[in-house]
């Protein structure tokens, strides 16, 4: 039951990677923000931003 649960963690935590929760929540504490339309749009402008910034491969 423990390697379940451990399983199930790690699965959660690599979906909160995919979808973007685990960098969003990282912002936050960063900026110290609450969770609100505001903030949100200001992770997304950041993480534009920061797209266009990077190099393009080939």
């Amino acid at each position: 039951m423990n390697r379940f649960r451990q399983a199930t963690r790690i699965l959660l935590a690599t979906l909160r990677e995919i979808f973007d929760e685990a960098a969003y929540d990282r912002f936050l504490y960063r900026k110290q923000m609450a969770v609100s339309p505001a903030s949100y749009a200001a992770f997304r402008q950041e993480f534009e931003e920061a797209k266009t910034r990077r190099p393009k491969c080939c």
